[in-house]
């Protein structure tokens, strides 16, 4: 057992008062909200949300002149740089947020939710190893989970603090869901975009025909090669290409400088080093029994997702011992904080906010 904990042992069962219960065995594709605690929250029928979105529009440095302003800094994680753009309050009291990153991303995907939480937070968005301005190491190994969740663990520690508000999407949101199993006692409350609880991700994997012709592309990436003329869904793999989903015309450019920086070769790691395979089980799989979460838990998913099924949000309360609020957007895709920014970054804001009384 290393120092990470990688095999921890299971937690007590949900307790009754401190769970979400659905009354339906799937989920399906509506958008509703589940707090622990108070009834079902419409955000739509929610004037206080709806009047902070606007506020926020209107109140919000434009972003040409915020990235001016964002500070940027290296932790280490025994040997390797993760770099990290922080904004926001200036308070060494204010409580710490760590975003993390998906494929093809990098630290600059947070910039609306940044701004947002900018007041009353330390915001911190990292480039996650391989991307952009952190080191790209070379080996597979280098890309397993655990080196991952030391990156993120790096960056907290460098940052002077013990615990951190952790954020992520995607790959991130993969991570994010790692340190809080493995690093409870640094995840003072957890949110994840797009990307469903191992358990929940592994059992439509197993048995959601949808879900595995979803998953094909992840196959070609652990098969393939970053030289493959097809390897990027029927395309090469090139900064511009990897770009492609980006539909804001302003961070285009930004993006795609970004990923000529970046190692190609790393962001397919993350997949060969860590996708879930029953034939080839690694540390830190949802093949072992998951410990219980401890902390509070807020949960994203935009229902265009082509990647990740929505089906496999179900039941994600059994395993959280504490409250599970799940926000699903429609019309918004796998990039939902982006695709619905202003919902994201509002809710982010008020949830946080409700923690703290």
């Amino acid at each position: 057992m290393n120092a990470l904990n990688l095999r921890l042992q299971h937690g007590q069962h949900c307790a009754q008062n401190h769970c979400i219960r659905a009354s339906r065995d799937r989920i399906g594709r509506s958008a509703f909200t589940l707090f622990a605690g108070f009834t079902t929250l419409l955000l739509a029928l929610l004037p206080s949300v709806q009047a902070s979105t606007r506020m926020d529009d209107a109140m919000v440095t434009t972003t040409k002149n915020w990235i001016d302003t964002v500070e940027h800094g290296y932790a280490d994680n025994n040997g390797v740089k993760i770099h990290f753009a922080k904004s926001g309050s200036k308070d060494e009291q204010a409580p710490l947020v760590v975003m993390i990153h998906g494929f093809p991303d990098y630290w600059y995907s947070w910039r609306d939710q940044m701004q947002v939480l900018g007041d009353d937070y330390a915001v911190v968005a990292i480039d996650q190893r391989g991307y952009n301005l952190s080191d790209q190491p070379e080996a597979l190994a280098a890309y397993s989970m655990v080196n991952l969740v030391g990156d993120v663990a790096a960056v907290i520690r460098h940052l002077g603090r013990s615990s951190a508000v952790v954020v992520g999407h995607d790959w991130g949101g993969a991570v994010a869901w790692q340190v809080a199993f493995n690093l409870p006692q640094m995840v003072d409350q957890l949110i994840i975009l797009n990307l469903p609880h191992p358990n929940g991700i592994n059992r439509e994997l197993a048995s959601n025909a949808e879900q595995q012709q979803n998953s094909s592309y992840a196959r070609t990436f652990i098969a393939g090669d970053v030289n493959d003329p097809d390897i990027l869904f029927g395309q090469p793999m090139t900064a511009a290409n990897l770009a492609g989903w980006v539909s804001d015309a302003d961070a285009k450019p930004h993006y795609i400088a970004a990923f000529e920086r970046s190692s190609f070769s790393g962001m397919l790691n993350f997949y060969k080093a860590n996708y879930p395979d029953p034939e080839r089980p690694r540390p830190m799989d949802a093949n072992d029994t998951l410990p219980q979460l401890p902390m509070p838990v807020l949960m994203f998913h935009g229902l265009e997702d082509t990647a990740l099924h929505s089906d496999g949000l179900n039941n994600t309360w059994d395993w959280i011992d504490n409250t599970l609020t799940l926000v699903t957007v429609p019309g918004a895709g796998h990039f939902v904080q982006q695709d619905a920014s202003a919902i994201v970054s509002s809710t982010m804001r008020w949830w946080l906010a409700m923690q703290n009384q």
